[in-house]
This record gives C-alpha cells, sequence and structure tokens, in this order.
C-alpha cells in the first residue's frame, strides 16, 4: 500500500477496518472478563473489575507512548526519505519499551495491594480485585508490546496482521472465559487465566512480521539514543497521557460514587468503564488509521494528502460519536445485562446514570482523534493541551466539585461538559493549524 501516491480514500478505509478491528477487538479483554464475571458473581465482581480498570489503563498507555511516539516519527523519517533515521526511532522505541515492561511489570507484582486500593478498592472488593490480577501478573509485558508491535506494523504497511493477532487472542479470550471462569468454576481467577494467554497469542502472532516479506523495520544501533527516547516521550506523550487519564478519572469516579452513593452506582459505573472503553477504541481507530498517512505525508510534503484524510476522518469520527450516543439513550439497560446479572436495584438507577454520562460519547471521538491529527503534524503543544486539559484538569475539577455543590447525580455530567468545553478549543486548532498547511 502506497501511502504517498495510493488512492487516499482507498488506503483509509482499508487502514480503519484494520484499525478498527485491532482497537476494537484489544477492549474485548475487559469487556467479556467483565461480562463473564458480572454473570458469574454479580455486581460484586462487576464492581471489583472497575476497581482493576485503572491498571488496564496504565499498562496500556504505555504501550502506545512508544509505539505511537516511535512510529509518527519512524513514518515522519520515512516520508523524508531517511531510511536509517526511521529504523533508529523504532530500535529506540523497543528500548524503551523494554524499560517501561520490566518498571511496570515490577510495580504490579509487588505493590498491587497498595495499588488497588488507592484505585477505590476496599476489603469486600480487595480479595476479588486481587484474584483476577493474579493471572495477569505472569503477562504484564506482553501488553505493552502489543501496543508498540501493533503501531509500528500498520506504518510498515502491514495494518493487516496487527488486526489478525489481536483477533486471534480476543477468540482465546472469549472461548477461555467461558471455559475457566464457568466450565472449570474458577470464578474471576479464571477470567484473568484467559487475558493473560490471550495477551500471549497476539504477542507471538504480531512477532511473525519480522519473518515476512512486508517487514522494512529493522534493528540498528541509534545515535543520540537519549534525545530520539526524548523525541518519542514528547510525540506520544498526549496519547499515552489519554490512558492514563482515563485511569485517573476512573479513580476519582470510583473515590467520589462510594463518597456519594454507594455499590450499586459503582457497578453501573464498571459497565460505564467498559462501554468508554470501546467509545474510545473507536476513536482510536480513526487516529491510527489517519496518522501512518497524517505523518509519511508530512514528512514528504503532501499537504493535499492530509487534507483529504482529513476530511475522512472527520466524518468517521462524527458516525462513531453519533452511533453509541444513540445506543446509550435507547438501550441503557440492555448495556447492564451484557455485563452482569443486575439486581432491581441496579437496574433501578443505571438508565438515569448512563443516559448523562452516555452524552458524552457524541463528542469524545472528536477529541481523542484530535491528538493523533496535532501529533502528525508535530504539534505536541497542541496535542498536550488537548489530553491533559479533558483528561485531568477540566474532567477532574467537575468529578470533584459538581456533586460537592450541585448534588450527586450532578457526577454523571462532568464529562459531557468537559467534552463540550474541550471541542470548542479543539476544533479552533484544528482549523488554524490546517489553514496553515501550504496550498499547492
Amino acid at each position: 500500500m502506497d501511502l504517498l501516491h495510493g488512492k487516499v480514500r482507498k488506503i483509509y478505509f482499508k487502514y480503519l477496518a484494520a484499525a478498527f478491528g485491532s482497537a476494537l477487538i484489544s477492549s474485548i479483554y475487559g469487556l467479556v472478563d467483565m461480562a463473564m464475571v458480572g454473570q458469574y458473581q454479580g455486581p460484586a465482581g462487576t464492581a471489583a473489575l472497575a476497581v482493576v480498570a485503572p491498571v488496564w489503563n496504565i499498562i496500556y498507555s504505555l504501550g502506545l507512548l512508544t509505539g505511537i511516539g516511535g512510529s509518527v516519527l519512524f513514518s515522519t523519517a520515512r516520508g523524508k526519505g531517511q531510511g536509517e533515521a526511521a529504523n533508529e526511532y523504532f530500535t529506540a522505541a523497543l528500548v524503551g519499551t523494554i524499560v517501561l515492561a520490566l518498571a511496570s511489570w515490577g510495580a504490579i507484582v509487588f505493590f498491587d495491594r497498595p495499588m488497588l486500593k488507592f484505585f477505590g478498592a476496599e476489603e469486600t472488593l480487595l480479595p476479588l480485585a486481587r484474584e483476577y490480577l493474579g493471572p495477569v501478573k505472569f503477562a504484564v509485558p506482553f501488553f505493552l508490546f502489543n501496543q508498540m508491535l501493533a503501531a509500528f506494523l500498520r506504518n510498515d504497511s502491514n495494518p493487516g496482521l496487527a488486526t489478525a493477532a489481536v483477533l486471534a487472542g480476543g477468540i482465546f479470550n472469549v472461548a477461555g472465559d467461558y471455559i475457566c471462569v464457568f466450565r472449570l468454576d474458577m470464578g474471576i481467577k479464571g477470567a484473568g487465566v484467559a487475558t493473560a494467554i490471550g495477551a500471549l497469542i497476539t504477542f507471538l502472532i504480531m512477532l511473525s512480521h519480522f519473518l515476512t516479506g512486508k517487514n522494512t523495520l529493522r534493528f540498528t544501533r541509534p545515535k543520540g539514543l537519549p534525545v530520539k527516547l526524548k523525541n518519542i516521550g514528547i510525540t506520544g506523550f498526549s496519547t499515552f497521557f489519554i490512558d492514563i487519564a482515563m485511569g485517573i478519572l476512573t479513580t476519582l469516579f470510583n473515590r467520589q460514587i462510594m463518597k456519594y452513593a454507594g455499590t450499586n452506582e459503582l457497578a453501573v459505573y464498571g459497565v460505564i468503564v467498559n462501554i468508554s472503553t470501546i467509545v474510545q477504541c473507536c476513536a482510536y481507530s480513526v487516529g491510527q488509521a489517519s496518522q501512518p498517512i497524517f505523518s509519511i505525508n508530512f514528512g514528504a510534503r503532501q499537504w493535499e494528502r492530509i487534507r483529504q484524510t482529513l476530511r475522512y476522518a472527520l466524518l468517521s469520527a462524527a458516525f462513531f460519536g453519533l452511533a453509541w450516543t444513540a445506543l446509550i439513550l435507547y438501550f441503557p439497560n440492555g448495556f447492564i445485562r451484557i455485563f452482569m446479572n443486575p439486581t432491581a436495584e441496579v437496574l433501578a438507577v443505571g438508565p438515569s446514570i448512563l443516559r448523562a454520562y452516555g452524552i458524552s460519547f457524541l463528542l469524545l471521538p472528536f477529541n481523542i482523534f484530535s491528538t493523533y491529527y496535532f501529533q502528525s503534524l508535530m504539534k505536541p503543544r497542541a496535542s498536550f493541551f488537548v489530553s491533559v486539559f479533558r483528561g485531568v484538569l477540566v474532567s477532574g475539577l467537575l468529578i470533584w466539585f459538581l456533586p460537592l455543590f450541585m448534588g450527586a447525580g450532578a457526577l454523571w455530567f462532568a464529562m459531557p461538559v468537559t467534552e463540550l468545553l474541550i471541542t470548542a478549543a479543539v476544533g479552533y486548532l484544528m482549523v488554524k493549524y490546517t489553514k496553515e498547511l501550504p496550498v499547492k
């Protein structure tokens, strides 16, 4: 697939299909775990996995930091015809991933109890959360490498293999969850076992890229490794922070829910976390489909191809936003039944919570996509602004102060208000930077 000269529409939608499949299937790990455990152990199991959710955000975000940051610079260098420099960025990203994988592995293995308590686990949920996390501890590095490798495979013209790898791991996770949770009667621990094995399968399939003729990734000694790692970190920070921020927000919501409401509301929020994960994956797919095209054409100074890709990406983001908002507004209890065997109390409080929070899904894909766009145009400050203000500053303040001044019910409107405010800023920046691209 020629990213520099091929038809933009055909390339974009081929990459979108692959990126959408990869991003959506990767969310299956958490979704299937939540659904199976919720059916097996009820709202307590769902609430326990809501507590574990920030751990996933940390793991995935670290893989995205080196994967997206490194692959953007990789493709930009290739667009400039600098093949050696491109592979230096690939090697530097690999080194960074190894370091981060070892660090996060050690933190989760040795500090799981204080970590889970910080994320909102109280004494009744902590044993369940630790039981699930036990098998996952053995597979922590695979999750980081899967994110990093998927980004580079897309930028190395092999998005289909990335999708196939995640699909294989996801299919095993679905079957493995059923077998381990129900047939082997392992409960929440069985879900952790299936997830860990699924990650290993994905990793092994992605490694096969290096044996194919499509592979142009080469291990080479990078010149100025610390500088390249710094550049990767700066470029990938906003994508990294989106997932980190979701973990921070989940922790804030967990604490505020237990302060102002109770376990039933926390169980409903566990459902919201999983739906939000799917919607974010749809947004990621738009960004990941367009980023290789943006980056290599930015390096080659092909401005009109960037504008064409932007139009397709904006239409895709609008479609996902409208679709998910409509689904959650019209079928709130349907989502609840998917992820747990609900009590009457949960079904009573669930619809109003899901509908209030779900309004945020209308604008979420656009705001997340914008970070990929700004990264590809080498505008890290704009990308940083969106990720930090959306992810922590504006949203965190609203989560903290809305229930304090307007009551517990106002908590669920924190994200819709956040997305609206950020959209106004993103729209201004996107128009500004797009107009700055030269016209040929």
